[in-house]
């Protein structure tokens, strides 16, 4: 027997309405400009973390086309275009992620305020978690600390300092031939496995300064080139935002495509197409910005208090 049925019912709809409402309402109080993106893309991010969807040739460009998994690069084309402040609330696509967390459809909010840097952003971003929660946001004050403070009182290593084998050696035999030599799989790993159990499960937690081989599209930090300026917003081991200090330089940024493309061929797994319209409008000038993308669905999670994101979803992908 098929099981027609949607996950949640409307009671499940008409928070996520509600949700949305006091979403907009945080932006348009701060004149931030809702703006639409593209779904469709020639290029892909190149981002060895994250798995694009590709849906064949296209029979009008003859090139493959993905969905996007973010609407970063063109919102950062209408920011070089001279566009203000600017926000939006998409549907976005990533393969092999499947769960009681994830999705590979899923909504995201993304928004970037010009000027803005590090400390302002994060502020800005637990705003925007207080206002969307109301009195489901927790009450406590968050806690925001370094990525290296937090690595070192978790495993007794800095992350800065430290080699792969020193990493590798908080691990067990099995563990070390399953990840590898990368790394930042390490890095990955032990912060995933001792710094977010760590974490309070009833206050958000910000992480911040991330080391540089973990800066994605963040700038490095100004005052310290080790660490870039990137941050999470997790509750307990629930991630709710990342967000950076825009990275602006265009070569800079191709050095960073390039060097995610060689890990990806190194690992066996597909090179992306370098996406050359978000290039040239950073050679036009990007302004100095900071930049955060969040899953509406994990905020509407934390606003029911459940860990199954089938509770906030009309219709899962089947399993």
């Amino acid at each position: 027997m098929i099981d027609w049925q949607p996950c949640s019912g409307p009671d499940a709809a008409g928070r996520r309405a509600a949700l949305l409402r006091r979403i907009r309402a945080y932006f348009s109080g701060r004149d931030v400009l809702e703006v639409d993106t593209p779904a469709l893309c020639t290029a892909a991010v190149s981002d060895v973390q994250i798995e694009s969807l590709e849906i064949g040739q296209s029979q009008v460009s003859r090139v493959p086309l993905h969905l996007t998994t973010s609407p970063e690069f063109p919102m950062k084309r209408l920011l070089a275009a001279g566009y203000p402040d600017i926000y939006a609330i998409c549907r976005v696509f990533r393969d092999g992620e499947s769960g009681h967390r994830h999705q590979p459809e899923f909504t995201m909010i993304e928004w970037y305020r010009r000027g803005m840097e590090l400390e302002q952003i994060v502020n800005d971003t637990l705003d925007l978690v207080a206002a969307s929660l109301a009195e489901a946001a927790p009450r406590d004050e968050p806690v925001i600390a370094d990525y290296r403070e937090l690595f070192h009182a978790a495993t007794g290593v800095d992350p800065l300092v430290a080699g792969t084998g020193a990493l590798a050696a908080l691990a067990d035999e099995s563990t070390r031939v399953a990840i590898g030599e990368e790394h930042d799989d390490w890095l990955d790993w032990l912060f995933a496995t001792r710094v977010v159990p760590m974490l309070a499960k009833d206050r958000l937690t910000v992480v911040q300064r991330y080391p540089a081989s973990q800066a994605a599209l963040a700038r490095l930090c100004p005052d310290d080139d080790r660490v870039a300026d990137r941050f999470e917003v997790l509750l307990g081991d629930i991630e709710l935002a990342n967000g950076y200090v825009e990275l602006t330089d265009p070569v800079e940024h191709r050095r960073r495509i390039d060097a995610d493309n060689a890990t990806r061929q190194r690992r066996g797994r597909k090179v992306r197409p370098v996406d050359e319209a978000l290039l040239a409008a950073l050679e036009a000038g990007l302004p100095q910005c900071a930049g955060v993308a969040m899953g509406l669905e994990r905020l509407q999670m934390v606003l029911v208090n459940t860990d199954d994101i089938r509770d906030v979803i009309t219709f899962a992908f089947p399993s």
